[in-house]
């Protein structure tokens, strides 16, 4: 049997091979076409999903980068009312919830209230909330042994007509039974001789009266909006307090109040807590909530010195921050308070206390008809109690502050008005301390040169102008000093000055503007006249307060 093949069916079988291997690369290179026409169809498949993706997350990006940039959308109404109806939504408006669902027909209101909340137009600081006398409960400390000349405090702000309160004492007192109208209610305090107290300085009477504004909710009042704690020789100025307090909303919680004047004492109690003396409002429901909660409270701390840091450290225990307010003066100085006075800061005065320690606010009256005289101007105009203004007489080189309802200051030579805005140290702290770091604000030392000293006009008479009603007119008068006659006489006396007369029109409104300082312009008189009449009105545009031309 032979196995040898031809040389030409050799040469066949390598071209059937040949064709063989010609038909499978063909048969392959087809099949590999399919397969990459099906990878193209899916590569574009994935493609245009990749794409969409991208611009999805580009689309997203944009919006929450314009939100961050309070960027906002313009929505049409067809389409948000389409959205709301027969849909339940929660809305959150001022801390409350409400849920339920908006019906066929309720659209139009639903989407108000949902524009309010999305302009802020019902946030708090965006609003005034009506607050009035009638709506604040006074709880005021006070002791059996001071009370009978702590008493004629009260009686000049008290207005038994209007004001609701308490007066807390430790015991009954001689006369309860005669207790005379013109002042608040008269209630005893609670038993506290359970409660423990450890500190080797203080006075268990503190914890008394960290209990008042607790106690004072307990009598249950209606449409109480505010409870404000005050001692029994804090002053008030009632129109000015409910103007602070109805930038607050009285339905969250909220512990207003001020500091010190003095460093040392910050320090040692807190910077974050209100001083009682010159007066802290709690909300109602905070002061609810500080009723439920405050006699366990006190047994934590025990260690404290006074009542107004128990006060404070039951209030931080429920998250609440104090929330400052200029107005509230504590006073923790000795001596002369118009150099502080004088500068009031650019807000609503609302309290003054210890004017039993401090001398009498003006020379020649005591210390009662001082706080009277004040009060008198305050019926005026309220708003504008203490507020400085600044003027420059720049023929006779002097500088004028006025601080209007009380006093007015010339000064030889020109002052500029950051140098103004700043207290004298007429004081010193309440350690006795007189230096610049003893208080935590700015003050410049008291001139020790006499011809540098202020020369000083105090309020003697304050009424009407004849010309208008709503003008007031406020008279101040030189205080008897000795002359001066070594003075440089390039710059003139204000000795020959005799009387200061300010006319100024009443603004009740003044606080629910952008805080500024008002402006004052001297009417012009004979060089060598004993009266100076300025007036103190509102800035006008492009006028500034400067000693410059």
């Amino acid at each position: 049997m032979s196995f040898g093949v031809s040389c030409q069916s050799r040469g066949f079988v390598v071209r059937a091979m040949g064709l063989r291997t010609e038909n499978m690369n063909e048969e392959h290179v087809m099949e590999s076409l399919q397969t990459w026409k099906r990878v193209t169809w899916m590569g574009k498949i994935i493609g245009f999903l990749f794409a969409m993706g991208f611009a999805g997350f580009c689309v997203c990006y944009v919006s929450l980068l314009h939100s961050f940039h309070g960027g906002y959308s313009p929505i049409h109404y067809g389409m948000v009312a389409q959205e709301l109806k027969g849909f339940a939504h929660e809305v959150t408006i001022n801390g409350s919830s409400e849920k339920s669902v908006v019906e066929a027909g309720q659209e139009e209101e639903y989407l108000d209230s949902y524009l309010d909340l999305v302009s802020g137009s019902s946030m708090p600081g965006n609003k005034n909330y009506s607050t009035d006398l009638q709506h604040i409960v006074f709880g005021i400390g006070a002791s059996a042994l001071l009370w009978e000349t702590r008493k004629e405090y009260v009686k000049l702000w008290w207005k038994p007509k209007e004001m609701r309160g308490f007066v807390w004492l430790d015991k009954p007192i001689n006369g309860m039974k005669e207790w005379e109208f013109c002042l608040p209610a008269w209630r005893i305090s609670g038993n506290t001789s359970e409660f423990k107290y450890t500190h080797k300085h203080g006075w268990r009477s503190s914890i008394r009266l960290s209990r008042i504004v607790a106690e004072t909710f307990r009598q249950g009042l209606p449409d109480v909006h505010w409870f404000v704690m005050g001692d029994d020789d804090t002053v008030f100025v009632p129109q000015n307090l409910v103007t602070v307090l109805s930038k607050y909303d009285h339905t969250q919680f909220y512990y207003i109040g001020g500091n010190s004047e003095s460093h040392i004492q910050n320090q040692f109690f807190s910077f974050n807590m209100a001083f009682g003396g010159g007066g802290f409002a709690i909300s109602y429901p905070l002061a609810r909530a500080l009723e439920s909660m405050q006699d366990k409270c006190l047994t934590r701390y025990h260690h404290l010195f006074g009542s107004d840091d128990r006060v404070q450290a039951c209030v931080v225990e429920l998250g609440v921050p104090l929330t400052r307010e200029p107005g509230f003066h504590q006073l923790d100085i000795i001596g002369k308070a118009w150099g502080l006075l004088a500068a009031h800061p650019i807000a609503p005065l609302v309290s003054l206390h210890h004017m039993e320690v401090l001398e009498p606010l003006f020379s020649g009256r005591s210390r009662v008809e001082s706080v009277r005289h004040i009060l008198q101007a305050a019926s005026f105009d309220p708003a504008a109690l203490l507020q400085q203004s600044i003027c420059y007489d720049r023929r006779r080189r002097w500088s004028i502050s006025v601080s209007w309802g009380y006093i007015v200051q010339i000064m030889r030579g020109l002052v500029s008005p950051r140098d103004l805005e700043r207290p004298l140290r007429t004081f010193s702290n309440w350690q006795n301390r007189d230096d610049f770091m003893s208080y935590p604000f700015n003050t410049r030392p008291f001139p020790t040169h006499p011809c540098d000293k202020p020369l000083l006009f105090e309020l003697h008479n304050i009424s009407h102008s004849r010309h208008s009603h709503s003008i007031v007119m406020s008279e101040y008068r030189r205080r008897d000093e000795e002359q001066i006659s070594n003075c440089s006489k390039r710059i003139a006396s204000p000795h020959r000055v005799e009387t200061i007369r300010v006319f100024k029109r009443r603004d009740d409104y003044l606080w629910f503007k952008e805080p500024r300082r008002n402006c004052c312009t001297l009417r012009h008189r004979k060089r060598k006249s004993k009266i100076i009449d300025m007036e103190v009105a509102p800035c006008k545009d492009g006028e500034i307060i400067t000693m410059f031309l």
